[in-house]
């Protein structure tokens, strides 16, 4: 049974190294699906919110790595 929990972890950890960030991308995402359902955008301007915010975060998540590295 260790074995199978070894595997899992590092197939979780192909994929999310960190949870936050994981995390925030999918809090992003559903505030944007809220937001052109609720509001109507159009899908032009929910394209170029989805790209704004997701490169927010991802800038965010740079820098938070980067000062947790200088220590």
């Amino acid at each position: 049974m260790r074995w199978l929990k070894a595997v899992i972890r590092e197939i979780w950890g192909l994929f999310v190294e960190d949870g936050s960030f994981a995390g925030a991308i999918v809090i992003w995402l559903g505030v944007v699906l809220f937001g052109i359902r609720r509001f109507a955008w159009n899908t032009r301007w929910g394209g170029i919110a989805l790209f704004a915010g997701l490169a927010l975060l991802l800038v965010e998540n740079v820098l938070r790595h980067a000062r947790k590295s200088r220590r």
